[in-house]
């Protein structure tokens, strides 16, 4: 078998094997197949596309390159869900301990946040003392005996992904269904779990900015979970505009907190309702939607969800006491409002700009190798379709230093005020097949 002849038949159209499949992802992750010829088939894919059991091959060509997790020593059915990034994007604080509070066993591996985007390890460490490097043994112990953990990424699952992604990166095919699909999928199934809830957003802070693009995305990771044996469903969510009001590390955490007493912001709400009923259906804790959703709504209404959240961090190595007393987070040295300039409605909320103001004050990271300050942020007092009158705080900054005028700047030219808006559709889909 030959790269040449495969890179030869995708150009033209055609359907590549189960066998050359392997071939190709086994051969570049060994270092037999060179970058240039990866790259040519990498081109030929965004032309010429897959078809669904070619994703499906693909994908498990990348879990097999690598370490695969192994979660079957924890009880029951293991349901993970995989944002494709946002701001404010707080979802995993509340949906962990909601839906493990349901005995529902959540095993979540999660990342650092990079860019605009915040990573849900680096909230957690806002908390003092909360760690996630734990053995894969006390990990598997955790789940099984108090249904939660989160722990870091491992360094060698899908190895074929990570040498892909930097070559896509650099040759133009980023922006390919099925390489993105492929690309997430294998590393939610390399992470072990049974089932997989996704959500996929869409709009100015995500990667689809149109919701037919989500749609797409959505439909194509669904087909290649259900190909290769894992229960999986999406929602096409909007990120046009910040979810919730918190973006930064410690103030998203008392925001999660807000939100598991069942007093957060109604967006974040309504999305972490959408996904964790999908996730307690497909865990069969339920016999429909519906009855999933009115069972998470009492774990709140009852306080088992927090009463969770609190032995999760405790486990952990966390402070659970910032769950009644969320002062003891950290805090920043300046509170600074953002006045509006006009009196109107607000129209837009331009969500990856305001993630780089967030980063701006050190809330993210530029790269890998930037430090950040867990306690600032921005907290977003008018969301899109609100009323404002001049001089109305529009954001309150949460800044370690005085002089933020860079960060009022990138908040003005991200936010715009209008005579008449309508709030946007939070969720414009649900995908199951």
């Amino acid at each position: 078998m030959r790269m040449v002849d495969l890179i030869a038949k995708k150009r033209d159209g055609k359907e590549l094997t189960t066998e050359e499949i392997n071939f190709f992802i086994d051969g570049y992750t060994k270092g037999d197949i060179p970058d240039y010829q990866v790259s040519a088939m990498n081109m030929a894919i965004y032309f010429q596309d897959m078809s669904d059991r070619e994703r499906a091959d693909l994908t498990m060509a990348m879990v097999n390159s690598g370490e695969t997790i192994d979660l079957s020593a924890i009880e029951g059915i293991k349901v993970d869900k995989h944002s494709t990034g946002g701001v404010g994007d707080t979802t995993t604080l509340v949906l962990a301990p909601l839906v493990a509070a349901l005995d529902i066993p959540v095993a979540k591996m999660s990342g650092r946040g990079l860019g605009h985007t915040g990573g849900t390890i680096d909230k957690l460490e806002s908390i003092e003392g909360f760690h996630v490097e734990i053995s894969k043994d006390e990990f598997v112990n955790l789940v099984n005996q108090h249904k939660i953990a989160v722990i870091g990424q491992t360094g060698n699952l899908t190895p074929a992904d990570k040498k892909l992604y930097a070559l896509r990166d650099v040759t133009a095919t980023v922006n390919s269904i099925p390489l993105i699909a492929s690309s997430i999928m294998s590393k939610k199934i390399a992470a072990g779990s049974d089932a997989i809830v996704l959500d996929v957003k869409t709009g100015a802070g995500a990667f689809m900015k149109t919701v037919e693009d989500a749609k797409e995305l959505a439909h194509a990771m669904v087909s290649i979970g259900n190909n290769v044996g894992r229960k999986t469903m999406a929602v096409i969510s909007d990120m046009s505009q910040p979810l919730g009001a918190a973006i930064g590390n410690s103030l998203e955490v008392q925001e999660a907190i807000d939100a598991l007493r069942g007093q957060g912001p109604k967006d974040l709400e309504e999305l972490c309702l959408a996904l964790g009923r999908q996730m307690v259906y497909l865990a069969q804790k339920a016999d429909s939607l519906e009855d999933a959703e009115e069972k998470l709504k009492e774990v709140i209404r009852n306080g088992k969800a927090l009463e969770k959240f609190k032995e999760f961090i405790q486990n952990q190595g966390g402070d659970p006491s910032v769950v009644d007393h969320p002062d003891r987070l950290p805090k920043a040295q300046y509170l600074i409002e953002l006045p509006a300039q006009q009196d109107g409605v607000v129209a837009e909320l331009v969500a990856d700009e305001i993630g780089t103001a967030a980063m701006l004050l050190g809330a993210g990271r530029a790269t890998k190798e930037s430090e950040i300050d867990l306690a600032v942020g921005l907290m977003l007092n008018k969301k899109v379709g609100d009323a404002v009158k001049k001089g109305d705080s529009l954001v309150t900054i949460h800044a370690n230093r005085e002089n933020v005028d860079d960060v009022k700047q990138k908040l003005y030219e991200s936010i715009r005020i209008a005579d008449h808006a309508d709030a946007p559709v939070l969720i414009y889909d649900i995908v199951t097949e």
